[in-house]
């Protein structure tokens, strides 16, 4: 197993992977980001996010998607917007290389604070995650606005 950072090559298997996710999430045709779209916003010169990618055999089975926050109260934190990997892979260790490396990332930048969201029926997710030390928040909620609703919101005021 290898983790290493993302780079612009790896972003079809990222899709990929995030297609996946989506179809675990129950949510198949929700995806609406390109190959293309990952290309342009993960790399150049102000990038919106940094990946990991776990590999098996030359094969990329596993990814991490963060980019950079700031808190208020915490400064500098980092969000962890997505960790996937291959349902066939789960349960070899993958999944913590990746999540140590996110956390690896954030002591090596000084952060304050790493936070992700979860579903509320991820139970083996939310299991894992408190189990290593992490806060499962039951008093807040997220917040969606979709593009739809941007536009309504600005046509009415």
């Amino acid at each position: 197993m290898i983790i290493r950072k993302g780079t612009i090559e790896d972003m079809p298997a990222v899709l990929d992977l995030i297609r996946e996710l989506a179809i675990f999430e129950k949510e198949p045709d929700a995806v609406v980001v390109t190959v293309a779209d990952l290309e342009r916003d993960g790399f150049g010169d102000n990038p919106l996010f940094h990946t990991f990618i776990a590999e098996t055999d030359n094969q990329i089975v596993g990814m991490a998607l963060y980019y950079y926050r700031y808190s208020t109260w915490k400064g500098k934190t980092i969000h962890l917007e997505d960790l996937i990997v291959k349902e066939k892979m789960r349960g070899t260790g993958l999944g913590l290389a990746l999540y140590t490396e996110i956390m690896k990332q954030g002591q090596a930048d000084g952060v304050r604070r790493i936070e992700w969201n979860v579903l509320d029926w991820n139970q083996n997710a939310i299991d894992f995650y408190e189990k290593s030390g992490a806060k499962v928040l039951d008093d807040w909620r997220v917040v969606q606005m979709t593009e739809d609703g941007i536009i309504t919101f600005l046509n009415n005021n």
